[in-house]
């Protein structure tokens, strides 16, 4: 299974009264974490659902453990993965982590859900998604997860898919 990661400046005003990281922050990171996965499997951010029926999601649950502060300013690494991918909802892991260390500060998982963008119900996500998706994906057994072409998601009627 393979991660995405970014990583995170820790700054004064991300702190709280006593000088640790602010509890909102750690989903703040993971929000631009996920963005940056998102980015990185070609998505650029415009919605359109012609080219990419499945960027239109709600986000159902966060949930967050905090397990040990992160103390002053500098620096965190955020780590995501897919926990499980559903018939229309996708469920991340989270890992709020330092840099020379895998013992994290923080886990986590959120649930988001697939919606048609004008009835705004519940569909499913499309093979394509699915495929891009399988590399990242806990639930599925090594020899499902076989790696995609470099580059862009390819289109729903895209050959390479």
């Amino acid at each position: 299974m393979r991660f995405h990661e970014q990583v995170h400046g820790v700054y004064f005003d991300d702190l709280d009264a006593f000088g640790i990281l602010h509890n909102a922050r750690y989903i703040l990171y993971f929000e631009r974490t996920v963005g940056s996965f998102w980015k990185h499997l070609g998505w650029r951010g415009i919605l359109d659902d012609t080219s990419n029926p499945d960027q239109f999601q709600l986000v159902r649950a966060n949930h967050l453990e905090y397990l040990r502060p992160v103390i002053g300013v500098g620096e965190v690494r955020a780590r995501v993965w897919v926990e499980k991918l559903g018939r229309t909802s996708l469920t991340f892991g989270f890992c709020l982590l330092p840099l020379d260390e895998d013992l994290p500060y923080a886990t986590g998982t959120r649930t988001m859900v697939r919606i048609d963008p004008r009835t705004r119900k519940p569909v499913e996500w499309t093979e394509n998604f699915r495929k891009a998706l399988a590399p990242y994906r806990k639930d599925l057994p090594a020899s499902q997860t076989q790696l995609r072409p470099e580059g862009p998601m390819p289109a729903e009627d895209d050959e390479r898919a």
